[in-house]
């Protein structure tokens, strides 16, 4: 069968992987967004799956805008059975969405968390499962009908990055069993009444307080590596672990100080903090931290 690609990010990427390396799968074609700079010097940079597809001779796409005249006649000249998109970035104009099924693999169970940032919205949350969804794409933001869903469960302890990983590997095998299966499947509507959505992660919403130990520490989960959790002060807390949710104390105030760690209370719970960057130094732990400040017990980290 014939496929064109459509996505982005390194999620993308290992789809992209999957479905060239399968048998009777050709992919004829990838769109992803054009190159951007990156880094301090503004070196420009590739998408994953465009270095991917050079890499395996695939002829690559990368329009500013998939709705352009330009861009949909030349899009509906390339001959396929299929177009899968997995984390693109754009939406599908109806003129492509008529010219193949359009399947797209989201990264919960849909009707959950529509748009930008489910794995992080699943661990804000604190579920402890969730999935992939295959749908077939309509011209909503996630609403299409649903083809199959695969889902796993999700540790209280899981990270972002390890999230991510398994739920990749999800999608990679749900795409070639949709795919070679295709017309086994009855896609189902969408239940709109019970639908959340998710937006784009910002850099604001790393900002932490004292407040709720399970709320902190969930952030934590959903922002590392990025944009990672810091104080009002600028104090980023890099390494950190839940101790309970449940006694009442001070906000920020030092419980303990251990060999290698420090306890800290919010008002509801208390976590344990291990390694700290005060803002615009390095990364250290904790405990070099509090003696530079020359704070400790019954002291307030700030």
């Amino acid at each position: 069968m014939k496929i064109i690609f459509m996505g982005t990010p390194e999620y993308a990427g290992r789809i992209l992987e999957k479905i060239i390396s399968t048998k009777d799968m050709e992919v004829v074609g990838v769109y992803t967004q054009p190159d951007k700079p990156v880094g301090r010097k503004k070196v420009l940079t590739p998408p994953i799956v465009k270095t991917i597809a050079l890499q395996n001779n695939i002829i690559v796409y990368q329009p500013n805008r998939l709705r352009d005249a330009a861009t949909i006649t030349e899009l509906k000249k390339i001959e396929c059975d299929y177009i899968v998109v997995a984390a693109y970035g754009q939406i599908l104009p109806r003129e492509i969405l008529e010219h193949a099924p359009c399947i797209n693999l989201h990264a919960s169970i849909l009707p959950n968390y529509r748009g930008a940032s489910p794995i992080q919205q699943i661990l804000l949350n604190a579920d402890s499962k969730t999935g992939v969804t295959a749908m077939l794409m309509d011209e909503g933001l996630d609403t299409g009908d649903i083809i199959k869903i695969q889902e796993i469960d999700v540790d209280a302890n899981e990270m972002s990055e390890s999230l991510f990983d398994r739920l990749t590997d999800t999608a990679c095998e749900l795409i070639v069993d949709v795919l070679k299966n295709f017309n086994k499947y009855t896609p189902k509507k969408q239940d709109d009444s019970t639908s959340s959505h998710c937006t784009k992660i910002t850099k604001q919403d790393g900002e932490v307080s004292f407040a709720d130990a399970e709320a902190l520490f969930n952030k934590y989960r959903a922002f590392t590596p990025w944009p990672g959790i810091y104080l009002a002060s600028g104090l980023k807390l890099k390494k950190i672990k839940l101790v309970e949710n449940q006694s009442e104390n001070e906000s920020g105030k030092i419980l303990q100080i251990e060999k290698d760690s420090i306890i800290v209370g919010c008002k509801k719970g208390r976590i344990r903090i291990y390694r700290v960057q005060p803002e615009s130094k390095n990364e250290m732990d904790v405990l070099s931290y509090i003696n530079g400040k020359r704070v400790s017990v019954a002291d307030t980290l700030s």
